[in-house]
Order: C-alpha cells, then structure tokens, then sequence
C-alpha cells in the first residue's frame, strides 16, 4: 500500500512539472515516447514474470500498443523535423518507471500481479490526466494535437481493462 501512495505521489507531481513548464511540441514529444517506453518496459517484465492469464495478456496488449503509438509518435516527429526535447516531466517519467520495475522485479506469483495492475490503473489515469489538461492543451502543432487525440481512447481503453484485472485480482491472495 505504501508504493501505491507514493506512485500517486508521483503522479501528482508528475502532472504538477508538466503543467507549470507549459510544454512545447519537441518537450511533448519527448513526454509521448518516454510514456510509452515505461508501459512497454512494465509489459515486457509482466509478460515474462506472470502465470495470471489476463494479466500476462494485459501486459502484452501495453507492450503492443504502446510500441504502436510509440511508432506514431516518431514517425510524427521525424517527419517534422521536430527532435524530442528532454524534460523534467520525461525524467520524471523515466525515474518513476525505473523504480516500478525495481519494485516489480522483487515480488512474485499474486502479489507481482497485484502490484502491476494497481500502478497500471494508476499510471493510465495519470497519463490521461496529463493528456486531458496539458499535453493537448498544450500541443501548437496540429498533427501532434489529432494524434494525441486519437490515441487517447486507447489510453481509456486500457485504464477500463486495467481495473476489470484489478477487480478480479482483488480477493486472491
């Protein structure tokens, strides 16, 4: 229970950097792609640690998806010609995803499950919080602007999934 607070923590202060620092398109783009590289690398890890069914499924859905937006997201830049620009909010993203995975690598069997899926509801509903009110918002270029928007139902999609998981994890022990 303590590693959820202080993830939530994190994520609190993770929308707080981002917010503040107003974020220009390059420093968007650096956000997107270290976003998604914490999930796939949290994927990568449940996929190959868990025996759950729908939590291993879980974990190589993120892996998939998340490496397909991440394409999105380079193939966008690239094309315009824009080179993600490290931030804070990136750096703070990075750490927290290291530290998951510390934490993650030391559990097993139902407790490994459980705590993946808790800090992948936590982690969606934090990704979305900051797409919704300073990603989008914050977005100059129109393209980057539609794709955020359009990837964001998979992000909502992927929160509903999580919790359905947690839900059912919820009286194992």
């Amino acid at each position: 229970m303590k590693r959820i607070g202080v993830l939530l923590l994190a994520s609190l202060s993770v929308r707080a950097a981002v917010a503040a620092a107003g974020p220009n398109d390059a420093q968007i783009g650096a956000v997107v792609v270290t976003a998604n590289q914490v999930d796939i690398d949290a994927g990568k890890l449940a996929a190959s640690k868990s025996h759950n069914v729908d939590v291993k499924g879980f974990a190589e859905r993120m892996v998939t998806d998340h490496t397909g937006v991440n394409k999105s997201a380079v193939d966008l830049v690239t094309r315009l010609k824009v080179t993600p620009e490290d931030n804070p909010t990136a750096q703070s993203l990075k750490a927290g995803g290291d530290e998951n995975l510390r934490n993650l690598r030391d559990l097993a069997g139902v407790a490994f499950d459980k705590a993946y899926v808790t800090r992948e509801v936590a982690y969606h509903q934090q990704v979305l919080d900051a797409i919704d009110q300073v990603l989008i918002p914050s977005a100059q270029n129109p393209e980057l602007k539609a794709l955020l928007i359009k990837v964001r139902p998979a992000f909502v999609a992927h929160l509903e999934h999580a919790k359905k998981i947690e839900a059912s994890l919820a009286g194992k022990s």
